[in-house]
């Protein structure tokens, strides 16, 4: 899927997303954004396989944690990196708007997959996506994201059969035209 920049999505939970720009590099393409997120709400703990992540806080409070150590945080000029294959999470620690500039590489799929969940939010109404749509790009993208607070027989077992039963009843037209996964080098 293509998408012009810039590109906005949000998932009515309290995070919107500004793709704004990539950066071609010899290394990796570059996905530059903003992100506005409500006081309390961020992702859950997940994993970029492939891809090291940044934000630097341009407003707000910014509470982040890595998989086994305390929590931490962030204020306004500071920022906070996540190397690939660290699980984290970050959520907005203060009382009003986080915003903060962002970065990810190499870009990926994670234009697609964000909108995708998102979009999955919206459809299901609530913080966990569309189960089909859970399904399928959780096991889909399995070598690109992990969803850490998902347990592992749901993610490794219960999610891989919801996807087959989704291709055998067609619930995935809608995906027609989403990139293939990028795997491990």
């Amino acid at each position: 899927m293509n998408y012009s920049l810039p590109h906005t999505i949000d998932n009515f939970l309290g995070e919107k997303l500004i793709f704004k720009r990539i950066l071609h590099e010899s290394d990796g393409d570059v996905l530059i954004g903003e992100s506005f997120v409500q006081p309390g709400s961020g992702p859950p703990m997940h994993t970029h396989w492939l891809q090291d992540e940044g934000f630097t806080v341009l407003k707000g409070r910014i509470g982040y944690q890595v998989a086994g150590q305390p929590k931490q945080y962030a204020n306004a000029g500071e920022s906070v990196v996540f190397k690939r294959g660290t699980p984290h999470c970050f959520w907005n620690d203060g009382s009003d708007i986080l915003h903060c500039e962002g970065w990810l590489k190499p870009a990926n799929t994670i234009m697609f997959f964000l909108s995708s969940i998102f979009a999955a939010q919206k459809k299901s109404g609530k913080a966990q996506p569309e189960v089909f749509d859970a399904a399928y790009l959780i096991t889909r993208y399995a070598s690109e994201y992990e969803m850490n607070e998902i347990p592992v027989f749901v993610r490794k077992v219960i999610l891989p059969v919801v996807y087959r039963i989704g291709k055998l009843f067609n619930k995935y037209e809608h995906f027609k035209d989403a990139p293939e996964p990028v795997k491990y080098p």
